[in-house]
């Protein structure tokens, strides 16, 4: 069988100046056909040995010779096709550099070194949900997690079919769990005031006070600067958060915003600002003193050598192993709000800046007791039944 290279020809797109792989297909009928597939933007690939190394890349060589029709690419290849397509200039909505991580782990260290070899199109249904199944039973990874992974591997077909390259998208018939199991541990504002109490370094109080009142997520709260408290404003600029060593988009277009700022809460951020070495508003509000204010400090350090021994000092029920840091502050606020102090959920939902309502009361709201006693209580009372034990 004589195997074809194709040729590459250069070709002007609304998107710019593109290569084009150019290679005959037998039609139905015997007719041999012109087909041609996009490998790239000149100005990624100025030379043509370069997007020849892409064709490569993409396994489109492996493609337009094991069958004349779309479907025989490899999943290695349409993963890194998919990375590409969607994670640059094509994407349609632009990713963090935390979600991009994410995904580049998700794909190379799970989905390609599971499938990467096998044809895209010959992996069954059956065989995906019988591996993700697995990665709960063998490798003990939440349902949510691998609910992600299912999410990725469709998309990397959605986005193959896209692109002309698949025309089948197996994980559409496979079912996974997404309920989380994950129930974080709520404190009271006494146990926090404990807490506080416990915490010698005026950083330390000011950070975990500033968490507590505000509920923004560690990763907000280590990116303020001083410019970011807005004194007269009497709130608090909350526009990126701090990831991987540097500053990076916030986790979502509702999180870009601003938080509420109390008199209280300000004359603890301005004593602090009284004594931080670093009170500039280019300075990092809660900064790591040991780096010199470069950077703030360490939140993983934080929590494991002051937060958790407060906390159990305080108190709060811990165990080995178990999840405890600085987004239960925010899980403990928004329960407060919404069980004792009878806030309308929609306030706080702007507090945490959620998008949808909903997530505040399923995921960050937990059922108050002592308020489903006295609801049953009242049920009681109506029924006529005497506050005495029954005899």
């Amino acid at each position: 069988m004589t195997h074809q290279r194709g040729s590459l020809q250069r070709k002007y797109r609304k998107n710019g100046e593109t290569w084009i792989l150019r290679y005959r297909v037998t039609a139905v009928d015997g007719r041999r056909v012109e087909n041609t597939i996009p490998v790239g933007l000149l100005r990624d690939f100025p030379k043509e040995k370069d997007a020849w190394r892409e064709v490569d890349k993409l396994g489109l060589a492996v493609r337009i010779n094991e069958a004349a029709c779309p479907g025989r690419i490899r999943f290695n290849a349409l993963c890194e096709h998919y990375l590409k397509a969607d994670f640059g200039a094509d994407a349609v909505r632009p990713k963090s550099d935390n979600t991009t991580a994410i995904t580049q782990h998700i794909v190379r260290d799970y989905l390609i070194a599971r499938w990467g070899n096998e044809i895209a199109e010959d992996i069954k249904p059956l065989d995906i949900q019988r591996w993700l199944k697995s990665l709960n039973t063998d490798n003990e990874l939440a349902w949510t997690t691998i609910a992600k992974m299912r999410g990725v591997m469709s998309r990397i077909y959605k986005v193959g079919m896209l692109h002309e390259l698949v025309l089948t998208n197996p994980v559409l018939h496979v079912q996974t769990r997404s309920k989380s199991s994950y129930r974080a541990i709520v404190i009271t504002p006494q146990q926090t005031l404990t807490i506080l109490n416990s915490l010698r370094a005026v950083l330390h109080r000011t950070l975990v006070l500033t968490c507590a009142a505000t509920a923004l997520r560690s990763s907000e709260i280590l990116a303020l600067r001083w410019a970011d408290i807005l004194w007269e404003e009497k709130r608090i600029r909350v526009s990126k958060r701090w990831a991987d060593g540097k500053d990076g988009q916030t986790k979502t277009d509702a999180s870009d915003g601003y938080v509420p700022l109390h008199s209280i809460l300000a004359q603890h951020l301005q004593e602090w600002k009284a004594r931080t070495p670093y009170w500039k508003d280019i300075d990092f509000v809660f900064p790591s003193l040991k780096a010199e204010g470069r950077v703030p400090l360490t939140p993983s350090a934080f929590v494991a050598d002051h937060l958790r021994p407060a906390a159990k000092k305080a108190g709060v029920q811990i165990e080995d192993g178990q999840r405890f840091g600085l987004h239960n502050l925010r899980h403990s606020l928004s329960n407060w709000l919404v069980n004792k102090a009878k806030v309308e959920p929609k306030t706080v939902q702007g507090i945490l800046r959620h998008s949808r309502i909903q997530t505040t009361l399923d995921l960050y709201t937990q059922e108050d007791s002592d308020e489903a006693r006295a609801a049953q209580g009242e049920f009681l009372q109506a029924l006529g039944m005497r506050s005495e034990l029954v005899q």
